[in-house]
């Protein structure tokens, strides 16, 4: 197996719940199956744990589990990315990571 290093942002309109379930459900995920993750929250306090150029270079795949507009979605140009609601990234994120690999 391949190991991947992805990058995510989870965004939701009220920027609580959603987004930060959906972040910790895909870092697990991730970390279950072997590959590395950091995931930006974009939420009603702003931008957190902001991905770095340098991290979107060096990712091979992106999702965006997101309800809202991402912010500054420029940055991840050019990468292969999966966009799916915050809600099917908490009840199946071990799913959402496999499709992300599989984009690659």
């Amino acid at each position: 197996m391949v190991i991947m290093k992805i990058v995510a942002v989870t965004a939701c309109p009220t920027g609580i719940a959603h987004t930060y379930m959906a972040a910790t459900a895909l870092e697990k995920a991730a970390k279950k199956l072997g590959h590395s993750i950091k995931v930006e929250t974009q939420g009603s306090i702003g931008v957190e744990n902001k991905i770095t150029a340098k991290e979107v270079a060096e990712a091979g795949v992106v999702i965006f589990a997101v309800d809202v507009a991402v912010k500054e979605e420029e940055r991840f140009k050019g990468k292969p990315t999966l966009r799916v609601e915050p809600q099917k990234a908490i009840k199946n994120a071990t799913a959402i990571v496999e499709e992300a690999v599989k984009l690659v």
